[in-house]
């Protein structure tokens, strides 16, 4: 057994995806950065690896603040295995774009890890994914929506 129950894991991911919908949608990322830890690490492969909740906060306010990333406003999770001995939750997100205009979808998909840190927050999260798949989706999104006359 584990040091957390399922039920907390569960509780605290759903959470966590509610958070990232919430501030995909509104452009405000302050409840989903204060779901870390004081001193959270983040691994992200493309910008590097981040200490702390601020720097996270920071970071994610400005990276998903520039234009096209304001218009990655979803990510679902397709699947995710919840490790109990651990307290870790490993999930395929997509990082998904707003319709262009044409109801055509615009997703390239990452691999997250999260290890819980228990009171609703995460200690480490660590985005695996394939950085020439999210640049081919970022172009083809940007030429759609310039095909449709969209600005």
């Amino acid at each position: 057994m584990g040091r957390w129950s399922r039920e907390e894991l569960e509780a605290a991911f759903e959470n966590y995806q509610r958070a990232a919908l919430d501030a995909g949608t509104t452009g405000k990322w302050d409840e989903w950065a204060d779901l870390f830890t004081e001193d959270a690490t983040y691994v992200e492969h493309h910008y590097g690896t981040l200490g702390g909740r601020e720097a996270i906060r920071r970071w994610i306010s400005r990276t998903m603040g520039e234009s096209p990333n304001h218009e990655m406003k979803y990510f679902p999770v397709e699947w995710y295995v919840i490790d109990e001995e651990r307290g870790w939750v490993l999930c395929q997100v997509w990082n998904r774009f707003e319709d262009p205009g044409d109801g055509s979808l615009h997703q390239a998909y990452c691999f997250t890890l999260l290890k819980y840190a228990g009171n609703g927050l995460w200690s480490y999260e660590e985005d695996i994914y394939n950085p020439a798949r999210f640049g081919e989706m970022v172009q083809g999104y940007l030429a759609r929506k310039k095909e449709l006359g969209a600005s």
